[in-house]
């Protein structure tokens, strides 16, 4: 049987997600109607924008949306490949298909995302729960008529796309339970009053609580796990753009670490089938070329080295990088939670505020950006920490098999000696300057001396006398800290929440200056007491709203004669409470009875009361002294 192209199918599915994504938009009502919509009654408010999916304030179905991304993980990883283009093009126009490649796999994902967050909850369940049987069949069938490959053997596929298949259940069975949970609620005989959307979250309004209570005298003891792996916050939940991320980095990880292990078996095993091949033709030259002869031990020595050098570095980089996604989680919390706090000082000054534009652009990039980062990240560290580890064997493990411990640590003697002197004297220098060239203590409470001079003299001719040796050191001191800066900053590649850049030049950091913006961003979308305190006053707003007009009891009144005469019967009433506003009509013809009238009246009302009973809770007009107000 000839295999199924999932490209083609990717290709196919774009018709279906396109009509899925416009049914759930006629669906969805818009809250502005265009003037000329009128015409099409039916059609009024229809065609809303679908949302796929809220990378900033939604926490809900955080985990249904991670598995939603990791569903479309193997597609996304596609991307970084060649096979992925169809055509032949220019090389300038590459970055073209790729942008269309993009785009291509979003719209065919779509319904995935659209699915599980459009209202709608029972066609959107159907029409998911459809759509991901559709690829998880595929899938299978792709499994069932070409199972094996030239890198893992005969389960490749399976082994690589097993997290797919798990991650394409999970939203079955959530499209399921929405539709379930729909057909329910709409058979359901007690009719349930609408929930009122909530601005702030549950563990928002906990986080308030907490810092308006008093702090624990005693602190509550916390467990091992707690302490040295993990502490979880409950007043803290990931926005589903954290999440998602972290599942695409982690299924990544895991398909590139297959990839490698199997790739680098394959040219391992072909390296031996090469110098078995070089060992039978040096034994038929008779040993004419001795030289050949010679290196060949070596050549076997540095394949079988090499060999075992690089499975063991796979599983310390993966651990490395498996490690480093969860790690970027915990900074993560950590900084959002120093923002609420106002604590700046983890920035540098150029980034305490950063510009509008570049924080709302941070949430577009960072997603992409730290899952390439992290892929990337693996591949490098990869190859840094199989040279240490070649270094290592060379340097250490083979000298001790060969000579022996005591003549590698005798040639080892010398070296250590050199670099024990070196830091010996750099340690000579700050031990003479504690105790002779620095002035003693004020207090003897006091945890170090003053930085105050003493012995000027005898200090400066230490000085001088320094002065040539530490510009001998410094060229090894020059030379270490360049290798120290390119250790570290490959090891920490993938790590987007620090700057491998030095003091100064962070900007020259494109991953950090994406995660300060990032940060940022999130802190002013969903801090806590900001939110608290806007679904407080749209609370406030909407009771008041709700509130009885003061004419309230005059709306459902019954005028046959017309609304002119319940017009002048609102008129009357608001100038028999009010009437200082008589004075100030535009229209008045006889101005001395008028005047007469509203000192009567306002007299009656300062000496026995309203005039009226019953009516004493409407509240008075404030008296305006403009002369051309209307009646």
């Amino acid at each position: 049987m000839e295999c199924v192209s999932l490209a083609l199918f990717l290709h196919v599915s774009l018709l279906p997600s396109v009509c899925i994504v416009a049914w759930l938009s006629f669906l969805q009502h818009r809250v502005t109607v265009q003037p000329i919509e009128q015409r099409f009654p039916y059609l009024r408010g229809r065609f809303g924008i679908v949302v796929p999916l809220d990378f900033i304030g939604s926490m809900s179905n955080r985990w249904s949306y991670g598995f939603a991304f990791g569903a479309i993980t193997p597609s996304l990883l596609q991307l970084f490949s060649d096979t992925y283009v169809p055509l032949h093009v220019p090389v300038w126009a590459k970055v073209f298909v790729y942008l269309l490649g993009a785009l291509e796999v979003g719209v065919a994902y779509m319904p995935f995302f659209v699915c599980l967050s459009t209202p709608n909850q029972a066609f959107g369940g159907v029409m998911g729960l459809l759509y991901t049987l559709a690829w998880l069949i595929v899938r299978l069938w792709d499994i069932a008529t070409c199972p094996g490959g030239q890198v893992l053997g005969d389960y490749e596929k399976l082994l690589i796309q097993w997290p797919c298949f798990l991650c394409l259940s999970f939203l079955m069975g959530r499209f399921v339970c929405m539709v379930v949970k729909d057909i329910r609620n709409h058979f359901q005989i007690q009719s349930e009053e609408v929930k009122e959307e909530m601005l702030a979250q549950s563990h928002q309004f906990q986080y308030i609580q907490t810092l308006l209570r008093r702090p624990p005298e005693q602190l509550m003891k916390k467990s091992w796990f707690r302490r040295k792996v993990y502490d979880w916050d409950p007043y803290f939940k990931f926005p589903n753009r954290m999440i998602g991320t972290a599942v695409i980095s982690l299924i990544g990880l895991y398909t590139m670490t297959l990839g490698d292990y199997g790739l680098s078996g394959y040219v391992f095993s072909k390296l031996v089938s090469l110098s078995e091949s070089l060992e039978q033709l040096a034994q038929s030259c008779n040993g004419s070329n001795n030289t050949f002869i010679t290196v060949l031990p070596y050549v076997e020595e540095f394949g079988h080295v090499a060999k075992r050098t690089w499975f063991i570095t796979i599983a310390s980089t993966s651990l490395t990088s498996v490690t480093y996604t969860f790690h970027v989680l915990a900074c993560y919390r950590k900084h959002i939670r120093r923002l609420w706090a106002g604590d700046r000082t983890f920035l540098p000054e150029k980034f305490h505020k950063p510009t509008s534009a570049i924080s709302v652009a941070a949430i577009t990039r960072y997603s992409g950006w730290q899952i390439a980062f992290t892929l990337w990240g693996y591949l490098i560290m990869h190859f840094v920490q199989f040279t240490f580890a070649m270094l290592f064997v060379y340097l250490v493990v083979l000298p001790i098999q060969k000579g022996g411990f005591l003549s590698w640590f005798s040639n080892l003697a010398i070296i250590l000696l050199t670099i024990f002197f070196v830091v010996a004297l750099v340690v000579v220098q700050i031990v003479l300057v504690q105790i002779f060239f620095l002035q003693d203590k004020l207090s003897p409470e006091d945890k170090q001396k003053p930085l105050a001079l003493n012995n000027r003299k005898a200090f400066h001719s230490f000085n001088y006398f320094f002065f040539f040796y530490n510009v001998v050191m410094g060229l090894s001191n020059c030379i270490l800290r360049l290798v120290n800066s390119c250790i570290v900053g490959t090891w920490l590649v993938s790590r987007i929440d620090r700057t491998i850049m030095q003091r100064g030049y962070e900007r020259l950091d494109p991953g950090y200056c994406t995660w300060v913006g990032m940060i940022t961003a999130d802190h002013y979308h969903s801090n806590p007491i900001m939110v608290c305190f806007c679904h407080l006053l749209l609370k406030q707003t909407a009771a008041r709203q709700r509130e009885p007009n003061t004419y309230s009891q005059f709306d459902n009144i019954d005028c046959p004669a017309g609304s002119r005469v319940c017009t002048r019967w609102l008129l009357f009433y608001t100038l028999l409470k009010n009437p200082g506003l008589i004075l100030l009509r535009k229209r008045r013809r006889h101005t001395q009875d008028l005047r007469a009238l509203a000192w009567a009246m306002t007299s009656q009302i300062e000496g026995t009361g309203s005039p009226v009973s019953g009516v004493s809770d409407i509240p008075q007009f404030p008296v305006s002294q403009d002369k051309n107000t209307q009646d």
